[in-house]
């Protein structure tokens, strides 16, 4: 029995490893070109989020709050969004929830907690996962390309687009900073319980001391970036209107962008008009 507790401690801790993070964060950030999700246009996607990602702050209604967030949901399935990413937002979004109602009742609440609870997480939730459909299905240079049509200043939808393209070299640098100290390190022994615990906080405090030189060579490779932007002419064409519209050729808004927004405008005409008759 306790063969197959470590074997089943030792799978989950293969699964959780850096590099299987990397690849999920990785695939969710560039490996949704093929979605139906990823071949809209990403100005409609962009209305489409302010829609979603603002609107339900300021309704109560719930079967509003609850059409949005089934039709979220519909849209982050065809987006085909990374398994952890939506493990990290159902633990995020119902844990909280749980946690507000536990206090709730431990400060003197009932059951009537329930109803305001639920409003509250349709309503992160719709957001959350209309975050997550949007930006699983725009890669950078779309992202910065609908963030310009729309009037973003150049070096603002850069900087996002950048800040894309900088995971995968801050991801491999963190693995490789994590994996020089697991080298110079002398672990402690993790057979019994208490070794656990004093591994546990020592791969904790390993991770803390990993930032800092992170940061640094993530600051060198950064320059050695800009630098070559600045010898290649960045600063004349994020300002030269001639290239801007060069670069913003290619959007365009097709038959599949205006059924996306005619089905998402009917469901939600259906929810405001069901929440009218109730």
């Amino acid at each position: 029995m306790q063969k197959r507790m470590n074997k089943l401690s030792e799978n989950l801790l293969d699964k959780f490893s850096m590099e299987f993070l990397r690849s999920q964060v990785l695939k969710n950030a560039y490996g949704n070109d093929d979605t139906v999700i990823a071949a809209l246009d990403p100005r409609i996607l962009i209305v489409w989020y302010l829609f979603f990602g603002l609107v339900p702050w300021f309704v109560d209604a719930l079967p509003f709050l609850l059409g949005c967030f089934l039709l979220v949901m519909v849209t982050t399935l065809l987006a085909r969004v990374a398994g952890l990413v939506l493990f990290l937002f159902g633990v995020g979004v119902f844990s909280q929830t749980g946690y507000l109602f536990l206090a709730t009742l431990l400060f003197g609440g009932d059951a009537s907690a329930i109803a305001p609870l639920l409003v509250l997480t349709l309503k992160v939730a719709t957001i959350s996962l209309a975050s997550v459909t949007v930006f699983s299905g725009l890669d950078p240079d779309r992202l910065s390309n609908g963030l310009m049509w729309f009037g973003c200043p150049e070096r603002l939808s850069f900087s996002i687009s950048y800040a894309y393209r900088m995971l995968p070299m801050l991801m491999e640098e963190f693995q490789n900073v994590l994996l020089s100290y697991r080298l110079r390190g002398n672990p402690p022994a993790h057979e019994t319980f208490m070794g656990k615990v004093r591994y546990l906080i020592y791969q904790i405090r390993i991770i803390m001391e990993s930032f800092y030189p992170l940061m640094l060579n993530t600051a060198k490779r950064s320059r050695t970036t800009v630098e070559a932007l600045e010898l290649r002419g960045y600063r004349y064409a994020a300002a030269n209107k001639s290239v801007k519209k060069i670069k913003l050729a290619a959007l365009k808004v097709s038959y599949n962008d205006l059924l996306f927004l005619a089905v998402s405008f009917l469901w939600v005409a259906v929810s405001i008009l069901f929440c009218a008759l109730l």
